[in-house]
């Protein structure tokens, strides 16, 4: 009783029929028999149980003998190194050495297999039969395999990659060539243990299928008659699983798109040009195994109808879609009636007329596209018909209304940009010449020598918006396509910002507007308007122009303002502008710097000879008094980076106290003597020939918050009883 099967004998095919196992050649690499002729019984196949070519000495292989057409068959002719051993039943049983074969009543006899009974410590073992394309086991074997271990397997000296089971190997899809094999593993003893290595051995693989033949029917075939050609090949019964598909050919022309799954293919008509070396390929679906046929030489033959001619009117066959086309067949020999026939495209009749005579019309009315193509006409006087010449037609079609589309790298166009205008007519028969206009002016024009569409590159400038349209002419009259409307995308150039005070003078409390705006650039544009680079807001201007921005001023607003315009296309910012103004309430006159550097108390006596003194000059014709005079030199109604208030300096603010007098002396700005032209500085009304220091006086109060807050409730409390206008303490004594 056999052990259980190892996982190596449970991966190797059982012979059993219909299957398909694989075929191999032991030690010894000898020529294969020939292919069997086709029309001859077909061979036996020689199967082993189990499946190994080569096992130990001692051991017994049963034989097995299949005929796959005649299964019933049971007087079997056994063969032992090519002779007549026995005849038995289809199998039977071994245990020597050599090459065998079989045949049976209705097969013809089987390929040689080689059995090894080996006596050696280890060997190699390879599954029965393999094929091209197959799946091949490889098993390495010890004679006594619990001694047995690290077992390696080679080809050609090289060493294969190891896999998850020692024990054997798969080889994917052999080939016919497949070198030489052999394995190697360890023997151990209980004191030593060496290196055992296989009989090497080479693996011949088994054609899945003879190479094919071609054949024709008939082997001489005549012009305008059928010929059918034949592929002959035949899959080894042991793989009749394998599916077959066929190509043909003319000396190296297909003559049929791809593969086909019928090894018969027809020409319904032969012509004389169709004589040559014809030759076909079959291949395996499977395993991609491809083989081709010799060559067979076929001649056409020529029928007594002779020199069979079509012409077409208009000559030359170049028509214009709507005209009628006129075909004529003439032959130069012949005898009674003759049947004419006209074809397009080898399959499509056009009409068929029979008539006692060597020359025939036919019609075609108002052709259309589906008429070009290749026509000839076919003659005879019930003979083989006759082919003419192939004749190529033409129709021009005239060029369809085009379509005009604008390519440009971004989704969006942007001055600078290059942009492609693609004009293509849906139908018309080529060369085609395609126009380019922007507003009704041509741009250029390109051509399509071979049809499809054409294409016009500019770059883009700001003029370039606009709608723009294409023409498109073969010749057979002019289309313009629909207008299509480009807008070119300008970038925001560099803005311009202003600021606008309400009044004559700005104070803390006024709201002044920030008015930015770039001189160029398409909407929407968004600005951006900064103190000091802080930001302070943004304002959109989605139609373009410009934009404000309105800013309720406190004393720390004096500074550098700008503006940032951006649309997307990058963000300019504007020159920075300076504003200075006072740090006065609304309810006080006059402009203030926006800080003090410092404060210089003076004494109480100090203060009243001061006071006393200024109120002197005041009196004697010096500076106006608060009370006389509010009239200002600067009056920033309207400032910007293009001018600057360049007729006052401001200086640093000093604070008068007077405790007793609740009285503060705030000096407000110092004007300087510009040394200037009268035309330089409009808005100076007269020059100043040395500079004044001007004062605001005010009441200190030391009240509490509920008497300021009362205070703050006098809206018309008037203002020169809060503070008045005095020169400073140098400008005094130099008076």
């Amino acid at each position: 009783m056999r052990d259980k099967p190892s996982f190596c004998e449970m991966n190797v095919p059982s012979p059993q029929p219909g299957q398909a196992p694989m075929f191999l050649w032991l030690l010894l690499l000898i020529l294969a028999p020939g292919r069997e002729q086709l029309g001859t019984p077909p061979k036996a196949a020689l199967l082993l149980d189990p499946p190994w070519s080569t096992t130990f000495k001692g051991s017994k292989v049963i034989l097995i003998c299949k005929d796959f057409h005649s299964p019933a068959s049971r007087d079997v002719f056994w063969y032992h190194d090519g002779n007549v051993w026995k005849t038995e039943s289809n199998k039977i049983q071994t245990e020597h050495s050599g090459y065998y074969q079989c045949k049976t009543r209705g097969s013809s006899l089987s390929d040689p297999v080689h059995l090894e009974f080996s006596d050696d410590w280890l060997i190699l073992q390879v599954s029965h039969p393999v094929f091209e394309g197959d799946d091949v086991v490889l098993r390495c074997q010890g004679k006594k395999e619990e001694k047995t271990s690290k077992k390696a397997y080679y080809k050609n000296y090289k060493r294969l990659p190891d896999n998850n089971d020692p024990d054997c190997i798969t080889l994917n899809s052999v080939s016919r060539d497949n070198g030489k094999y052999y394995c190697t593993a360890i023997r151990q003893t209980f004191i030593i243990s060496w290196t055992e290595t296989s009989t090497p051995l080479n693996i011949q693989v088994q054609e899945l299928f003879p190479q094919p033949v071609l054949t024709a029917s008939p082997t001489q075939p005549t012009e305008g008659g059928l010929m059918t050609l034949t592929c002959e090949t035949q899959v080894h019964p042991q793989k009749s699983d394998v599916q077959l598909h066929f190509q043909f050919y003319r000396d190296d022309q297909g003559l049929q798109p791809g593969w086909s799954s019928s090894p018969d293919f027809q020409i319904p008509t032969m012509r004389k040009e169709d004589s040559g070396s014809y030759w076909c390929k079959a291949k395996a679906v499977n395993n991609n195994i491809i083989k081709k046929s010799a060559g067979f030489q076929i001649h056409v033959q020529r029928i007594p109808v002779s020199e069979v001619n079509l012409e077409i009117r208009p000559h030359g066959g170049n028509l214009t879609e709507g005209e009628d086309m006129v075909l004529i067949c003439s032959v130069a020999n012949g005898t009674g009636a003759v049947t004419f026939s006209w074809h397009r495209d080898g399959t499509v009749s056009l009409g068929r007329k029979t008539q006692h005579s060597l020359l025939a019309e036919l019609q075609v009315p108002a052709v259309k596209e589906h008429h070009a193509g290749r026509y000839y006409c076919a003659a005879d006087n019930n003979h083989v018909p006759i082919l003419s010449k192939w004749i190529t037609v033409t129709v021009r079609i005239p060029v369809s209304r085009p379509v005009l589309t604008f390519r440009a790298s971004e989704a969006r166009t942007v001055v600078g940009d290059v942009v492609e205008l693609h004009c293509e007519a849906p139908r018309g028969s080529p060369p085609i010449l395609y126009r380019f206009y922007h507003k009704d002016v041509t741009l250029g024009n390109s051509s399509a020598p071979t049809g499809g569409g054409a294409a016009f590159n500019f770059s883009l400038t700001a003029a370039h918006s606009g709608n723009y349209s294409c023409e498109a002419d073969n010749g057979l009259g002019a289309q313009r396509s629909h207008r299509v409307s480009l807008t070119v995308i300008v970038p925001v150039s560099r803005p311009v910002l202003t600021l606008v005070v309400p009044g004559a003078w700005a104070m803390v409390g006024d709201v002044v507007e920030l008015h930015c705006e770039a001189p160029r650039g398409s909407p929407p544009i968004l600005y951006w308007f900064y103190h000091e680079n802080i930001t302070l807001g943004n304002s959109s201007a989605p139609t373009g122009g410009g934009a404000t921005f309105n800013l309720s001023l406190t004393a720390a607003h004096s500074g550098n303002y700008s503006c940032e315009a951006d649309n997307g296309l990058g963000a300019q910012r504007s020159e920075v502008v300076t504003f200075n103004f006072t740090g006065a309430s609304k309810s006080r006159i006059g402009l203030v710097t926006a800080g003090a550097s410092g404060g210089l108390i003076v004494g109480l006596a100090s203060a009243t000879a001061l006071l006393l003194h200024l109120r002197t000059r005041r009196k004697s014709g010096g500076p106006s008094a608060p009370g006389t005079s509010r009239t200002s030199n600067i009056h920033p109604q309207e400032l910007s980076y293009s001018e600057p208030p360049d007729m006052m300096e401001f200086q640093p603010v000093y604070n008068v106290d007077h405790r007793e007098s609740d009285l503060v002396y705030s000096q407000i700005w110092i004007t300087q003597n510009a040394n200037k032209n009268p035309a330089d500085s409009p808005r100076m009304p007269h020059q100043v020939t040395e500079p004044t220091v001007i004062y605001s006086e005010l009441k200190a109060h030391t009240d509490d918050c509920a008497e300021k807050s009362s205070r703050k409730g006098s809206a018309h409390e008037d203002a020169t009883d809060n503070y008045e206008n005095v020169l400073s303490a140098s400008a005094a004594l130099r008076h």
